[in-house]
């Protein structure tokens, strides 16, 4: 890895017409600068603008841990939520508590959802809501949500929800029922800030604690093969 990639990143189809009419829009701002001076302090403020416009679109590659069993975090942020509580009931999943695990999702962070598991997408449910602060308990009943059935090869399943915050105002699902993910595979996205949330398997306990930083595709937040009591951790 070279300096520049480092900070230059690939960025996702889906920002392409985002950054292109804000870049449009700053160069007609540049433009009309030369007729009205006051202008090109706007001009500069788009800039800044679609800079990080891009930003919020990178796409980054991940190094997805591939030993079987291991469940990694669909999403960039911070661990807000462990608690029980039962899955979408869209998703026909039955009414029992699961251990909920929510990563919430600033509008600093790489916004692309990735696959907590590999597996066969069993079912797919949109439901329209409110767009309450994601990081809040309620936002995970009251919110726009798109909800995923992951069906493993061992056959248990694992859900996982996009959930639309006080920004975000789009959903964005790239699969589709009976479609095979990899864990780690892209699955969708959101605009603008908002939370992810993933449902374990009954009697698999996370391994993160609140406050922990994830990385999409990459940091394990369970695994089905261990025996281990839900961690506790501290803030330093």
């Amino acid at each position: 890895m070279n300096m520049l990639s480092t900070f230059i990143k690939p960025m996702h189809p889906e920002g392409r017409r985002f950054v292109a009419i804000s870049a449009g829009i700053t160069a007609g701002l540049f433009l009309l600068a030369w007729l009205l001076p006051v202008l090109a302090f706007l001009a500069w403020i788009m800039v800044g603008v679609t800079i990080w416009v891009y930003y919020f679109f990178r796409d980054p590659v991940r190094h997805t841990p591939t030993r079987e069993g291991l469940i990694v975090s669909p999403a960039d942020g911070i661990i807000s939520l462990i608690e029980p509580a039962v899955p979408p009931k869209e998703l026909g999943m039955g009414p029992e508590a699961l251990t909920r695990v929510s990563v919430f999702m600033n509008v600093f962070n790489c916004h692309v959802n990735r696959a907590p598991v590999g597996g066969v997408v069993k079912s797919i449910a949109y439901r329209p809501g409110k767009f309450f602060n994601a990081s809040l308990d309620k936002a995970s009943v009251d919110n726009e949500r798109n909800s995923l059935c992951i069906e493993m090869p061992d056959g248990r399943q694992i859900a996982v929800v996009q959930i639309a915050g006080l920004v975000a105002r789009r959903i964005v699902c790239f699969v589709n029922h009976g479609d095979e993910l990899p864990t780690g595979g892209r699955f969708g996205l959101i605009r603008f800030g908002s939370r992810l949330d993933v449902y374990l398997p009954d009697g698999v306990a996370p391994l993160v604690t609140l406050g922990q930083t994830m990385v999409a595709g990459e940091t394990v937040l369970a695994d089905l093969a261990s025996a281990e009591p839900q961690r506790t951790g501290r803030a330093d």
